[in-house]
């Protein structure tokens, strides 16, 4: 299956446990789900504060686990950043992190927010998260 769009995904506290320089122990369904989201066709990017070594090890790590990026930290494969001429903002059409608002939902809540095209909600100070939306029955003339 073809797509076009871009994750850009969190390596520390997000496909892991957070033991930044170490690498933690695989967060509970990371790579199957990120395995799936690549072979429907997502392009994947990973975009962390990892560089040098500890970049290299996660990249590796990943790899081990079946998961080889579009691109890392950078929104394409090749990419020369600029700074006079760019902004560091990344080119992604969607971003994983454990600092999300409303915190990590999960790697089965994170599949199925993608695939529904959920998004989450604010309902007063609460930022409802995938596992709390209700489906709310539309009212008017032809439904």
């Amino acid at each position: 299956m073809l797509n076009n769009k871009k994750i850009a995904v969190d390596f520390d506290g997000t496909i892991v446990d957070d033991a930044y320089p170490a690498i933690g122990k695989t967060k509970t369904f990371a790579f199957e789900t990120l395995r799936r989201l690549q072979a429907e066709g997502y392009r994947l990017i990973l975009w962390t504060y990892r560089h040098g070594k500890t970049l290299d090890e996660a990249v590796e790590f990943c790899k081990s686990n079946g998961i080889e990026f579009y691109a890392i930290n950078s929104s394409f494969e090749g990419e020369v950043f600029d700074s006079e001429n760019q902004s560091r903002k990344l080119d992604a059409d969607w971003f994983i992190d454990d600092r999300n608002l409303g915190g990590f939902p999960g790697w089965g809540e994170i599949y199925n927010i993608i695939q529904d095209r959920i998004e989450f909600r604010v309902e007063g100070k609460e930022v409802l998260a995938y596992s709390k939306l209700k489906k709310e029955k539309k009212k008017g003339l032809f439904w």
